[in-house]
């Protein structure tokens, strides 16, 4: 496998991980009811930097970048909204 196909398994191994490793979190809060346990300052500043990423995707038109932190963001922001909801 040359470089340029090797790091595009990596970059798309990466993109997956660090995307869908928000699942867990989510699920566990929806199931238990229970959100405390959840800094609301750090998930905030997830938020914005993953924000910054989907825009820096956008503006290069990157669409790994762009699908990757869109539903990175998205999971985020409902992480987030459950905190609000649940405490």
């Amino acid at each position: 496998m040359d470089t340029v196909a090797l790091s595009a398994v990596i970059g798309s191994a990466a993109a997956l991980i660090t995307t869908l490793c928000w699942l867990p979190q989510a699920f566990k809060i929806v199931r238990e009811r229970n959100a405390s346990s959840i800094s609301a300052p750090a998930y905030g500043a997830l938020a914005f930097g993953v924000a910054l990423w989907l825009v820096y995707g956008l503006m290069i038109g990157e669409v790994p970048v762009i699908a990757a932190n869109a539903v990175t963001l998205l999971l985020v922001l409902v992480i987030l909204g459950l905190k609000v909801r649940l405490g």
